[in-house]
């Protein structure tokens, strides 16, 4: 199966670009459907038992994907499988890549049937913290241009059975995420990860404005002398260039954090908090493993970066976090563009 190459993401120009993009007016808040279960005409007394009755425990991800995999039939597996070391742009293994679209041939809704959808659903909502999680990750159920769940593509590298490596890799407009059951060691999120919103990001119809929100609280708490340091002019840039690791000893855009207060790394704290929430427990938990292997909150810096038509309630295009093994560089303007990748390997 051949690659599907980086897509025209509507609202702006090709991610790989790094190029200026273009403002577009804010689209209309998305409201988030209420789901209603109809309980008929079940008896209370029945309702009452099956509430109290003991629960199994949800299936982690990892053993629902093995569990699809043993499902897909030959023609399925010959669409949506390749290699753990398929090469991609640049050589570069294809399973590593950000995108923003499905890679080709692999759109659920064209090519698993309807209980593996399910299946797949399962294993979406598995890799997430909870409900609140979905909604946010799924664009309040809109996914974007998207449209669906279904309209998101999904792609397994290598093999997901015992003592061998698999990762499986969601991808859609604003979407890369995938889950490899640390099959990649000191990795977190298994390889880089993509995520956004067509709404304008500094509205409150965007679903992550609460995690620039919070940047934004440490902003304000800088002293003059800081914030000339943290504040820069152009761009950090997109896709795989923005999120590339520099040399230990190369220097990082912004203003250290080991020359913040201690009430401003509180308030540090909370941004990291904030980014990782809509994430499993055990992925984000690898992310602070590995940002303390690699020197800790200290060793990252925070840059904001100017947008040329920048206004009092609007002033940053970027916020970025970067140091060792670490980059969540988070593009507001026009809309929310996210690129993170986190590792224990600094090179």
């Amino acid at each position: 199966m051949s690659e599907h190459p980086i897509e025209r993401c509507p609202e702006c120009e090709v991610l790989e670009s790094g190029q200026p993009l273009s403002r577009r007016d804010m689209i209309r808040l998305f409201g988030a459907a209420a789901v209603a279960g109809a309980v008929g005409t079940i008896p209370a007394v029945a309702r009452a038992a099956a509430d109290t009755a003991p629960k199994k425990p949800a299936k982690p991800a990892e053993e629902l994907i093995k569990e699809l995999y043993s499902n897909l039939s030959d023609t399925q597996k010959k669409a949506v499988v390749m290699p753990w070391d398929h090469a991609g742009q640049g050589g570069l293994p294809t399973r590593m890549g950000m995108y923003n679209a499905p890679l080709r041939g692999t759109k659920i809704a064209d090519v698993y049937s309807k209980p593996q959808q399910e299946l797949l659903n399962k294993i979406f909502r598995a890799i997430l913290a909870d409900e609140e999680a979905y909604m946010r990750v799924s664009r309040n159920g809109k996914w974007d241009s998207s449209g669906s769940f279904e309209g998101v593509g999904a792609a397994i590298f290598g093999e997901p059975v015992d003592n061998k490596k698999f990762a499986l890799v969601f991808a859609g407009h604003h979407l890369t995420i995938r889950c490899d059951g640390n099959s990649l060691e000191g990795a977190a999120f298994g390889g880089p990860m993509y995520y956004g919103h067509s709404a304008q990001g500094y509205s409150k119809a965007n679903v992550y404005f609460y995690q620039t929100q919070k940047a934004l609280e440490v902003f304000k708490s800088l002293t003059p002398k800081q914030q000339e340091k943290a504040v820069l002019s152009g761009s950090p840039g997109e896709q795989a260039p923005s999120v590339r690791f520099r040399a230990p000893e190369a220097a990082k855009p912004g203003l250290p954090c080991n020359e913040l207060t201690a009430e401003q790394k509180e308030l540090m704290e909370i941004v990291l908090k904030n980014v990782l929430s809509p994430y499993r427990k055990e992925d984000a938990d690898e992310v602070m493993q590995i940002l303390k292997a690699n020197g800790g909150l200290d060793k990252l810096h925070l840059a904001f970066y100017k947008d040329n038509k920048m206004n009092e309630n609007e002033r940053w295009s970027f916020w970025r976090l970067e140091g060792p093994g670490f980059v969540w560089n988070y593009r507001v303007l026009d809309h929310v563009h996210c690129f993170v990748n986190i590792a224990a390997t600094m090179a």
